[in-house]
């Protein structure tokens, strides 16, 4: 520790020293803080959004024979237009969040490595149980596999390969999700259930740390906060949920071209 005062002789023969115990970081811990509950949050609002444009696979074709959410699929790509060029708009979307994935793994291990440092060979002990003991200890290991779902997913319905259904066709957003989740692939639904229960964790603890890290964890706020760190967390994975679970048990219709 830094030492006022201090016994210059005592310097001298190595007692003390003025030395701070270890290096200021470059980014202070506070800010590493800041940046995982600001992008922690900004994926929460966008697997909110996500969830709520899937949803539209339960809405009826329409006359014409286009789908709701093939509608959707396409306002995705025509935002800004003729502002912007077709699909700038989503890209922009793409690359905030692949930016904010990048911070957030690096903030997450920034500060395990630091936690991890500072208590040295004294590991924690006597956690109190419960949902939000189980999803502190599992944060890691959740957003592990969220990363990898990421990466299977984008293989899966955004580019159509490797593990993408040979029916994948570029747009046709309801008829590869129909496909995918085709009773003979029972084991993307499992990949897509297991994954939303890791989402369930990761975000219930990761909103609640998020409220917390940006201050908004007062006795008023507490009801907000319980709200969305347990409420829409469970809302947003049961959603995400049915869907592939309907698809597979046939309760929605075939392909419509």
């Amino acid at each position: 520790m830094t030492v006022q005062n201090a016994d210059r002789d005592a310097i001298r023969h190595g007692k003390i020293t003025e030395a701070p115990l270890r290096e200021r970081p470059t980014v202070p811990t506070w800010a590493v803080k800041m940046i995982m509950a600001v992008t922690g949050l900004l994926f929460g609002l966008f697997v909110l959004g996500h969830m709520v444009g899937n949803l539209k696979i339960f809405m009826p074709v329409h006359a014409n024979g286009v789908a709701p959410i093939d509608e959707y699929g396409h306002f995705l790509r025509s935002m800004g237009e003729p502002i912007f060029p077709y699909s700038a708009v989503l890209w922009v979307i793409r690359i905030v969040l692949l930016a904010s994935l990048v911070a957030h793994v690096w903030g997450a291990f920034t500060l395990k490595a630091r936690s991890s440092k500072s208590r040295g060979k004294f590991k924690r002990t006597n956690l109190m149980g419960g949902w939000q003991s189980t999803a502190t200890r599992s944060m890691l290991i959740t957003g592990a596999i969220l990363l990898l779902f990421v990466v299977f997913h984008i293989l899966d319905l955004t580019l159509g390969q490797v593990v993408a259904s040979d029916e994948f066709v570029h747009g046709a957003v309801r008829n590869n999700l129909i496909a995918t989740f085709a009773p003979g692939r029972w084991w993307v639904v499992a990949i897509y259930v297991i994954a939303n229960l890791a989402l369930l964790l990761h975000l219930t603890h990761g909103i609640y740390l998020a409220v917390s890290d940006l201050g908004w964890l007062g006795k008023r706020g507490h009801a907000i906060m319980v709200i969305a760190a347990y409420l829409l967390p469970m809302i947003v994975v049961i959603g995400n949920v049915v869907m592939p679970l309907a698809i597979s048990f046939g309760f929605i219709p075939g392909f419509t071209r």
